[in-house]
């Protein structure tokens, strides 16, 4: 449950920002946010912070769940939260992180025998893919 309280906060955090453009001296004039790469000095931050949520949601799913999977859960999970925040921030990136969270959680549920989730996140896996490649023409003309 905490984590719909995360999703939808930061879902309205990104909706403020696309709309306002964020505080770029580019956007001061209130034009929408752009498509942009993750900044390179970010990278490290997000990998520490995706690993340490990572290692919190695994102590969960180890000390109070009965799940088969705990590592790949917390992986998916972890990674779900960075590209959330990502996409909230309108990083180009984020579209990856997806393609490679849903093809694992594909995996995961055919592991479980859970066929119509697989094929969603199938389609979840093409989505992502053309969401890359939508966002990637808008940043090159941007530029």
């Amino acid at each position: 449950m905490g984590l719909q309280f995360y999703y939808a906060g930061i879902s309205l955090y990104g909706w403020y920002y696309w709309l306002k453009g964020g505080k770029s001296a580019r956007n001061a004039s209130g034009e929408k946010a752009p498509v942009q790469r993750m900044p390179k000095k970010l990278i490290p931050g997000s990998i520490a912070v995706t690993v340490v949520i990572f290692l919190i949601i695994l102590l969960i799913l180890l000390q109070f769940t009965d799940s088969t999977v705990p590592f790949m859960d917390s992986m998916t999970t972890a990674l779900s939260i960075t590209a959330t925040w990502m996409l909230a921030k309108k990083m180009i990136e984020h579209w990856l992180i997806w393609v490679f969270v849903d093809l694992v959680s594909a995996g995961l549920y055919a592991y479980k025998d859970l066929w119509p989730t697989v094929a969603l996140f199938l389609v979840y896996t093409v989505m992502a893919m053309v969401g890359y490649s939508e966002w990637k023409k808008d940043l090159s003309v941007e530029k």
